[in-house]
C-alpha cells in the first residue's frame, strides 16, 4: 500500500500529539515495523505508537521504525531475542520458515469474512495462548493483533465462484496462499507485487492476489483487470504486535493491561481507517462504470474454505505446533459456526 492516507478516522494527528507529553518515559522501547515509511499502515501505526507513553502514565514509550531501519523484515524476530529490537509489528506469516505454524496461524486463507472473526478468535478464541506458546521459545511475547483487512482479489475476467477458478492463470505469493489456489483448480505463479501491473496488462496472467481494494485501485489494477472480486474470500493476514518477553515481564500487571488494550483499540482504529477507504475506492469504482465489483455468495465462499481447509490440513503434518494450532482452529470455526458460512 504506497498510497498516503489523505483522511482517517484512527487520528493520526490526534495520537501524534499525546507524544509531546509531560510524561518523562520509564523505559523507552524500539519497535521496527514491516511497513515502508508513508504507507497508510505505518502511519496509523505511528499513531499508535505515539499514544502508549499517554496510555500507559509515562512507563512506556514507543519509537517506531519503518521496515529494514535495522534488520530485514523477516529477522526482527531474532532481532528482538537478541535484544538489538525491542518489538515489532509485523505479518507472522514471515516467520513461517522456523515453524510452518506461524504461517498457519498468520493467514488460514478462507478462515476468516471479516476482521472482527479474526479479532474474536484472537481475543477470545484461544488464538493470543496460541501466538504466545510460539513466541515465548524465542523470547518474545504477543500483546495483540491487527490486520489491514480481507484483501480484494483483482481480475480481468469475471469470477462468480470457485468454478471459476479453474485454470485461471493468477499471482499468489508462494506458500499457503499459492497451495489453496492450486488445490481449487487455479494455475498460480509467484510474481513480486512490482510485476503484477504489467504481468496483467500483458495477459500473462489473469488475475493477482494483491493487496486491498483502495491500493488495487490506486495503483491503476483495475484499469487492466475490471472484475475485482470484494469482499475478498481469500487472504486477511494477521499483523502481530509484540515485544522482547523480559522486558514485558519487568512491567506491572496495569501497565500490560494498558499496552494491551492500546493494541485493540489500534485494531479497530485501523480497521474502520481502511475499510472506509476501501468502501469509497468501490462506490467509485462503479460510479466509473468501466469496473464490475463481484461478490460471491456465501455458498461459494464455504465451497473455498474447505478446499482451504484441506490444505491447512497438509500445513498441520509438518511439525508438533502447525497440528497444535490447526486444531484449535478448526475446532473453534466449528463450534461457532463458522466453517460452511
Amino acid at each position: 500500500m504506497n498510497t498516503p492516507l489523505r483522511s482517517l478516522s484512527f487520528s493520526v494527528i490526534a495520537m501524534a500529539a499525546m507524544s509531546v507529553s509531560a510524561y518523562a518515559a520509564d523505559m523507552t522501547l524500539k519497535f521496527q515495523s514491516s511497513d515502508p515509511a508513508g504507507n497508510p499502515n505505518f502511519e496509523l501505526q505511528q499513531g499508535w505508537a505515539a499514544s502508549v507513553e499517554e496510555r500507559t502514565g509515562g512507563k512506556v514509550a514507543i519509537e517506531l521504525l519503518p521496515v529494514t531501519s535495522i534488520v530485514a523484515h523477516n529477522e526482527t524476530q531474532d532481532a528482538i531475542a537478541a535484544g538489538i529490537l525491542d518489538g515489532h509489528i509485523t505479518d507472522t506469516s514471515y516467520f513461517s520458515g522456523k515453524d510452518p505454524a506461524f504461517g498457519l496461524i498468520a493467514n488460514p486463507v478462507g478462515a476468516w469474512s471479516s476482521p472482527q472473526e479474526m479479532f474474536d478468535f484472537m481475543n477470545d478464541g484461544g488464538g493470543s495462548q496460541l501466538m504466545n506458546e510460539l513466541l515465548n521459545p524465542y523470547g518474545l511475547q504477543f500483546i495483540g493483533a491487527t490486520t489491514p483487512g480481507l484483501e480484494a482479489f483483482v481480475s480481468k475476467v469475471p469470477l462468480n465462484g470457485v468454478d471459476d477458478l479453474q485454470g485461471l492463470k493468477m499471482r499468489a505469493p508462494e506458500g499457503l496462499v499459492q497451495q489453496v489456489f492450486a488445490a481449487a483448480g487455479a494455475a498460480p505463479v509467484n510474481l513480486p507485487g512490482s510485476e503484477v501491473f504489467t504481468s496483467l496488462d500483458k495477459g500473462v496472467i489473469d488475475a493477482a492476489d494483491y493487496s486491498v481494494f483502495s491500493t488495487n485501485a490506486a495503483q491503476g489494477m483495475h484499469d487492466v483487470a475490471t472484475y475485482p472480486v470484494y469482499p475478498g474470500f481469500h487472504s486477511m493476514p494477521l499483523v502481530e504486535v509484540s515485544m522482547n518477553k523480559a522486558k514485558w515481564d519487568s512491567l506491572d500487571a496495569e501497565t500490560q493491561a494498558a499496552l494491551s488494550e492500546s493494541v485493540r483499540e489500534f485494531a479497530r482504529s485501523q480497521v474502520a481507517a481502511l475499510a472506509a477507504r476501501d468502501v469509497a475506492a468501490v462506490e467509485e469504482a462503479k460510479a466509473g462504470g468501466k469496473v464490475t465489483v463481484i461478490d460471491w455468495p456465501a455458498e461459494e465462499r464455504a465451497k473455498f474454505r474447505t478446499i482451504a481447509a484441506g490444505q491447512w490440513a497438509s500445513v498441520a503434518e509438518r511439525s508438533t505446533n502447525a497440528q497444535h494450532v490447526y486444531d484449535v482452529l478448526t475446532g473453534y470455526l466449528t463450534e461457532n459456526g463458522l466453517m460452511n458460512q
